[in-house]
C-alpha cells in the first residue's frame, strides 16, 4: 500500500491530534482514516455543545 497523499504539515497534525505516530498515520488505510477523523470531529463537536 503506497504511503497517504497528504501534505507533511496535514500529517503532523493529524498525527498529534489522533494520538497516533506519524509512521503509523502516513500507512493507514484510507476508510480508517476517515473513520478516525469523523470520531474526533464527532468529539470536538460533543465539547463544544457543552461548552455553551
Amino acid at each position: 500500500m503506497r504511503p497517504l497523499q497528504i501534505s507533511p504539515d496535514t500529517a503532523v497534525k493529524l498525527s498529534q491530534q489522533l494520538g497516533v505516530p506519524l509512521e503509523q498515520l502516513m500507512h493507514m488505510p484510507p476508510h480508517i482514516l476517515m473513520k478516525k477523523m469523523a470520531e474526533l470531529a464527532a468529539k470536538e463537536k460533543s465539547e463544544n455543545e457543552q461548552k455553551e
